[in-house]
């Protein structure tokens, strides 16, 4: 039997924000360590950047693919980080909100998986 895309991204999804929140912990307990650089990893849209799929109009009553194509923007990492005179980059309160990202997110794709787990359950019955 095949893996179902969803659960193959689902589980990069939670590695992934697994590696944020251990990241993110080595952040805090660094923040009184001087010359530390907070650290944070790329974007899980990097992942997903690869599986982006191509539009295509199947009926004339669709928008055309072409047209659309200029409405994507780059968005550009920024440097936020407080430098203390220590060197030490960690900003607490920042670590903290990105915590409750991660926290999130978990919950979001736990969800997720769990309503699609139970869809498939429920086919399954019938």
């Amino acid at each position: 039997m095949e893996t179902l895309a969803l659960f193959s991204l689902a589980s990069q999804k939670a590695s992934w924000l697994s590696t944020r929140q251990a990241t993110i912990a080595s952040n805090v307990a660094n923040a009184n360590t001087p010359g530390y650089r907070a650290q944070d990893v790329t974007p899980f849209s990097s992942v997903l950047s690869h599986l982006q799929l191509p539009m295509a109009a199947t009926a004339q009553g669709h928008i055309k693919p072409d047209v659309l194509a200029g409405s994507k923007s780059r968005v550009k990492p920024t440097e936020s980080w407080d430098v203390v005179y220590s060197g030490n980059s960690v900003n607490l309160e920042q670590e903290m909100l990105k915590a409750g990202e991660v926290s999130s997110a978990h919950a979001l794709d736990v969800g997720v998986v769990r309503s699609f787990h139970q869809m498939l359950m429920n086919a399954a019955k019938a």
